[in-house]
């Protein structure tokens, strides 16, 4: 998904995010406020993916809502 069409999403997308990784706080979310490297970065730090692999879940996750 492109990163402008995610910060734009990212408001109806942020309880979606918050499902899908339960480790994320309201806080975390705030801040990565719609940035596709900030959201990427915070899997990395929760979860102890490698950035690949944060990557590749962030693709497959944005993958289900393109229009």
């Amino acid at each position: 998904m492109d990163n402008n069409v995610f910060k734009g999403k990212w408001k109806q997308m942020k309880g979606e995010a918050k499902k899908q990784w339960g480790k994320l706080t309201d806080d975390d979310l705030d801040v990565i406020d719609g940035e596709r490297e900030k959201l990427v970065g915070k899997i990395q730090e929760r979860y102890g993916r490698s950035k690949d692999a944060a990557e590749r879940e962030y693709m497959e996750w944005t993958d289900r809502y393109r229009d």
